[in-house]
């Protein structure tokens, strides 16, 4: 494999360089625009106690390159204490460049812990949509509510963002997407939506030129738009923000890993210029460091997993097969070394009531059947990892660290059960929780494949809740007694005006195992 330092001297290094050396830039402060440069939106991220990340990005003409000439531009933001927009509280200037697509983080500080505000940039005598954020509790803090959403794999073609009309209504305090932002792939002539496009922004993207048209083309969605303008995201990714199923360098088209890395690496930057994260996320050629902690107070903590970067390739080659010698390999990993003690060391320290685990793919395991009758398990979750996701249960319960509660996306189904300490053993000790939830609009199961699978749980009794039908997204309310979740779904995900009703209810009870319907 390519060793990342050769990869930053050769091929990498420019992009790397790219984001050192900002200032060589003609810097032109007051540009002019002959269409509106804030058409992919504001957005806010990773709140802390006393600051959040402000992002945009400059695109007049974002289907066609983004329509900027190569040179810096100043852009002004302004924080406000009152959605009027008259009480300014904080307020600067940063440069938006050509290296980084003119995109724009903020990383504002000084504001107040648990506070709602406002903010706007402004560039060349245009304003940007008023946006809503909101900063986390102090660290001391002992909250009694919180409330946030969690969402994964949008798949443009396919359908309609209702679900993220509907979130917008919520008045939520954090967001969380668990990855698919975007879908890589070719986008059919004939879709779900109406709009004509471009081969260059259709086409699989593999450079960053194309990666930042297909952003640009998800950012422009009025719903996805909304729900950036009224709650802070937190974001992580899964496999379809570079390549479906990718693990580590190797991906499944057949690409060397130093080809693969730079293709990595394009997509990785794609992936920062478009999302409101911090310096120390910031992309280092093929590498960007994405997993991460989040407080609030003393009543959650939130350890964002990366699942995709640092895994090994997938057992079976990547086929549904059997829990075998090669899955229960001790060298195989989906978080990596490094990843598995940052984790189980935050764990070990929290002092959070829940500790909350933002994750992409289902840690429970989750048998099916193939056409024989054989139970096999998919290889792209834990349950291709199981010697790994085995250390991890056993730390939870050797270390008996309370309310843990997993997040899940990418299945595009419904999935709710209990994290057993041993799979295999029914009667073993419950450890946890894990919520997964379904697509924002990417491709579902059919009501023939979602009565067998139902069937097949009566076998796996951690398991207590499957629906692999709808779109939608979940919405918790986490408490000082319990966590509550409600999982809502959109009627018609081809119909924009489609109807969004609640699914189904859970309930996690203070330090009493497992979840239970509401």
């Amino acid at each position: 494999m390519l060793n990342r330092r050769e990869f930053l001297a050769g091929v990498g290094g420019a992009a790397g360089l790219a984001f050192l050396r900002p200032y060589e830039r003609l810097l032109l402060a007051t540009p002019r625009f002959g269409a509106d440069p804030f058409t992919l939106g504001v957005a806010s991220g990773d709140p802390t106690p006393t600051g959040v990340v402000l992002w945009t990005r400059l695109a007049p003409d974002p289907l066609n390159g983004g329509g900027m000439d190569p040179h810096a531009v100043e852009v002004r933001w302004t924080i406000f204490a009152d959605e009027a927009g008259k009480r300014v509280v904080r307020q600067g200037t940063a440069q938006a460049t050509p290296e980084m697509g003119h995109s724009v983080h903020v990383e504002a500080e000084g504001l107040e812990s648990a506070h709602t505000y406002w903010y706007r940039f402004e560039c060349g005598g245009v304003q940007s949509p008023l946006g809503r954020t909101r900063t986390a509790p102090a660290a001391n803090a002992h909250p009694e509510s919180l409330k946030f959403a969690f969402a994964s794999c949008q798949n443009w073609p396919n359908g309609y963002y209702t679900a993220y009309r509907h979130m917008a209504e919520r008045d939520l305090d954090v967001v969380f997407h668990l990855g698919d932002y975007i879908y890589e792939g070719n986008i059919p002539k004939v879709n779900a939506r109406t709009q004509e496009l471009s081969d260059a922004v259709r086409l699989e993207p593999k450079d960053l030129e194309r990666y930042r048209l297909r952003y640009a083309l998800y950012k422009m969605d009025p719903d996805l738009r909304a729900a950036h303008l009224t709650a802070p995201f937190v974001v992580t990714w899964d496999d379809h923000e570079v390549d479906n199923n990718y693990a580590d360098a190797h991906d499944e088209k057949g690409m060397t890993p130093e080809e693969f890395l730079k293709r990595r690496a394009a997509a990785y930057q794609a992936y920062y210029e478009h999302q409101p994260l911090r310096r120390a996320q910031m992309v280092h050629g093929p590498d960007l460091q994405l997993y991460r902690r989040l407080r609030y107070g003393d009543l959650a903590e939130f350890s964002v997993l990366d699942t995709r970067q640092y895994r090994s390739p997938q057992a079976h080659g990547d086929k549904a097969g059997p829990h075998d010698a090669e899955t229960n390999d001790p060298a195989r990993v989906l978080m990596g070394a490094k990843q598995e003690a940052w984790l189980k060391e935050g764990l070990k320290g929290s002092s959070a009531r829940w500790n909350v685990i933002p994750n992409q793919v289902w840690m429970m395991q989750c048998a099916n059947q193939n056409a024989k009758g054989e139970e096999v398990f998919s290889m792209d979750t834990w349950d291709g990892y199981t010697a790994e996701r085995g250390r991890l249960m056993r730390f939870l319960e050797e270390a008996k660290v309370p309310n843990v509660v997993v997040l899940t996306g990418d299945s595009h189904k419904n999935l709710v059960g209990d994290l057993k300490a041993d799979f295999d053993r029914p009667g073993s000790a419950t450890v946890g929780v894990e919520l997964a939830g379904t697509a924002i609009s990417s491709g579902g199961g059919t009501p023939a494949a979602n009565a067998k699978f139902e069937k097949r749980m009566e076998g796996q009794p951690h398991l207590k809740w499957f629906e692999g039908i709808q779109r939608g997204y979940v919405t918790c309310e986490v408490g000082r007694g319990d966590l509550h979740s409600d999982f809502w779904g959109v009627e018609d995900v081809k119909d924009p005006k489609s109807a969004v009703a609640k699914s189904a209810s859970f309930v996690v009870e203070n330090r009493v195992p497992g979840v239970k319907r509401a």
